[in-house]
């Protein structure tokens, strides 16, 4: 399994571990096949158990699964709350792996340059635009030239057709912002860029230091879930967490 997994390739510090799994490694069947760690999509519950349970193994403990609702809620995993309903986490304790699952929207992992606090956010296009990653930045309480960010897997610029109420509200908090759209040829339709547009936003919130982005969601079938190619399918899961020397 450890071969399927995707290791961020960023300058964190030392003791900021991340992971991103794919849909290799697990037990599920077609269409979920195969580490689907999503439990609400319609997968047997007993592989999506034994696909968290692989998962766990290679983790320092049980990732914080968040019931995601595409909006800018930050869960503090210090002061977890009982039903952890948000789009974002983050921890300044060791060993506690904040996790965002998705299937095209865009995960962003975040750290300190010092290696105190770490978050994941859940960013597709509602929470982008609403400003999850803003919200993120802002639950951290460092300096926001201090954090680094790396963008996961997500649908690509050529795949991810949008109209234009998702153009024009884009553009109603950053004009700046129609040079992530492109129009494909029909009236009212665009090709938009989800990790152009994380870009702009996380530079309007001071954090300069941007990585990652690039790997696409609908393009690579072998690898990635996508629900705008697949309709049903599975989660796959980004991750971080502050180790110990171990883990």
């Amino acid at each position: 399994m450890t071969r399927s997994l995707i290791v961020p390739d960023w300058p964190a510090p030392g003791n900021v571990k991340a992971l991103v799994t794919t849909r290799a490694g697990g037990v599920s069947a077609a269409p979920y096949d195969s580490l689907n760690l999503g439990a609400h999509v319609g997968d047997d519950a007993q592989a999506v158990a034994e696909n968290r349970a692989r998962l766990k193994r290679l983790l320092p403990a049980e990732p914080a699964w968040l019931d995601q609702v595409h909006g800018t809620r930050v869960i503090d995993l210090d002061n977890l709350p009982p039903e952890p309903k948000g789009d974002a986490a983050l921890t300044r304790l060791e060993r506690r792996v904040c996790a965002v699952m998705t299937a095209d929207c865009l995960p962003v992992l975040f750290c300190d340059d010092t290696g105190t606090v770490v978050a994941a956010a859940h960013a597709g296009w509602r929470g982008l635009v609403s400003g999850v990653l803003e919200a993120t930045v802002a639950s951290m309480t460092v300096r926001p030239d201090c954090v680094l960010a790396w963008l996961g897997p997500a649908i690509g610029p050529g795949a991810f057709e949008v109209g234009d109420e998702v153009r024009e509200a884009f553009l109603a908090r950053d004009r700046g912002a129609a040079e992530a759209f492109i129009n494909n040829g029909q009236p009212g339709k665009w090709l938009a860029d989800l990790y152009m547009l994380a870009r702009r936003r996380l530079v309007r919130a001071g954090v300069a230091r941007i990585y990652g982005g690039g790997l696409c969601t609908w393009t690579d079938r072998e690898r990635f879930y996508s629900y705008r190619r697949d309709g049903v399918t599975g989660r796959f899961a980004s991750m971080i967490w502050l180790g110990d020397g171990g883990r």
